[in-house]
């Protein structure tokens, strides 16, 4: 069939009950008008309705002109109120989101403000604790025997524990308020990758771990906050062991990547992470394993931290991990340059 000729009257819907309603046809001739319409139809003819109510005498060109103008200019003032309508909606919408985001932002930062705050009281009596215990420890107030002696070592790991807990909490808080600082020098790897395996070997023996190191010879010294990279790497070391079963491996493998370029990485044979949950690794106070029975413990800080040190020394940390085989992470770090 033909397409009709375009025309105004392809613009406007029920052309025809607009004319009945308006009192331009009658609702019979519009009836005849439909089934003459119909027949063209059927002849494969074209033919818009307007047109057919012309042919058949029921309305002349003027009316069915001003018809067409009017539905028209109706379609048009509509769209325009529709427009308008949106527009509003859009303003109330968007001041809506920057309440929601201010009050969120506000919320976070008295978040922020509670986890430092908090943190600094519990480090003060954790203090004294803490002193009273190396006091009992070396006998300064009597004697003890070896029960005792080894109820306080056990004391004293958890305080260590907990100091741990406490300087990762402050220094979220830290990073979360943007008052970071890096005290950025040269530092040499070989002596932090010595300080690091000296201080996880025990962890390692303990759980029956073999670690393994790989540093390059004449590796070049990075540029970096030696406290806060070394910080890093310990992180990544612990949660390497700590989900590494019994026989498993640690890797600590350092190397040149370019002239300018070093990369750690720690990789592990351990229980792996699925690759949907990869994205959940590194959000704060988050663990893979939220159920009250979880076996791996954590404030699910640490990697939160990681990434948060390293973005401020401009590096970012890649995760590759196959779940049941184990996981890698690495980042990079800039070369010192050399005093000319």
């Amino acid at each position: 069939m033909a397409q009709p000729h375009l025309t105004p009257e392809v613009l406007v819907p029920r052309l025809g009950e607009y004319l009945v309603q308006r009192g331009r046809v009658r609702a019979e001739d519009l009836k005849k008008a439909l089934a003459h319409q119909h027949k063209k139809q059927d002849k494969t003819q074209s033919g818009l309705l307007g047109e057919t109510l012309l042919e058949l005498g029921l309305i002349d060109r003027p009316t069915l002109d001003q018809a067409i103008t009017e539905q028209i200019i109706q379609l048009r003032n509509a769209l325009e109120d529709a427009n308008r309508y949106l527009e509003r909606r859009v303003q109330e919408r968007t001041a809506e989101l920057q309440l929601a985001l201010r009050k969120l932002s506000e919320l976070n930062q008295m978040k922020n403000n509670f986890v430092a705050n908090i943190s600094h009281e519990l480090r003060t009596p954790l203090t004294h604790v803490k002193g009273y215990v190396e006091i009992l420890v070396t006998d300064s107030l009597g004697a003890l025997n070896e029960e005792q002696k080894n109820a306080l070592q056990v004391s004293q790991r958890a305080i260590t524990q907990l100091e741990g807990l406490i300087d990762n909490l402050i220094l979220f808080s830290q990073a979360a308020r943007g008052e970071m600082t890096l005290h950025m020098a040269p530092v040499n790897l070989h002596n932090v990758a010595a300080n690091i395996i000296n201080y996880s070997n025990p962890k390692a023996l303990d759980r029956k771990i073999t670690l393994h190191v790989e540093i390059k010879p004449n590796l070049p010294a990075v540029k970096a906050d030696e406290e806060k990279i070394t910080w890093v790497i310990l992180q990544l070391m612990d949660n390497a062991i700590k989900f590494t079963p019994a026989g498993g491996r640690v890797s600590l493998t350092i190397l040149r990547e370019a002239d300018s370029l070093v990369s750690v990485s720690v990789t592990d044979t351990g229980i792996g992470i699925p690759k949907d949950r990869l994205h959940e690794l590194f959000e704060p106070f988050h663990q893979l394993d939220g159920s009250s029975t979880r076996r791996y413990g954590g404030t699910g800080l640490g990697l939160a931290l990681v990434r948060q040190i390293l973005d401020a020394h401009g590096s970012v940390i890649d995760v590759r991990s196959e779940e049941g085989k184990g996981s890698t992470f690495k980042f990079t770090l800039l070369a010192a340059r050399r005093a000319s």
